[in-house]
């Protein structure tokens, strides 16, 4: 069984969204071989329709460049990526992406793809800090 195969089998009813690319980091790639049907409701798409294309796809006007660089970095080093991106939905709409990726290394340490966990998280903007303990 291979990790798609095994992540796959596991991964399908979770709540979180999947996402396996292959492992190509400059454009066109890389290219999504799976995808959750989690991630297909996140980003308002069939998953099958996304498979054979960039995770590019979902970027936007008020996608930060300064953080794509630092996910593109992190992808080039073979180390992990967690971060939030403003993304769009298949009709347009915006959301915010908390992402956690990571390489998919053989038994040999080679990086043959990536798996990204990703969720859509809500930004709180000028809530106070509120501490637990007491006053201070």
């Amino acid at each position: 069984m291979t990790i798609v195969e095994l992540i796959r089998a596991f991964g399908r009813d979770l709540p979180v969204g999947i996402l396996i690319t292959d492992a190509s980091i400059e454009r066109p790639g890389p290219i999504i071989v799976y995808a959750n049907s989690a991630f297909g409701r996140l980003v308002g798409r069939d998953p099958d329709e996304i498979i054979g294309q960039s995770p590019r796809f979902m970027q936007g006007k008020e996608t930060r460049q300064a953080t794509l660089d630092a996910f593109h970095r992190a992808l080039r080093a073979g180390e992990r990526f967690h971060g939030y991106l403003t993304n769009y939905r298949g009709d347009g709409t915006k959301y915010r992406a908390e992402i956690d990726c990571r390489p998919l290394r053989n038994v040999c340490g080679e990086i043959e793809g990536f798996i990204s966990f990703e969720r859509e998280v809500a930004r709180r903007i000028g809530r106070p800090f509120e501490s637990r303990g007491g006053a201070v």
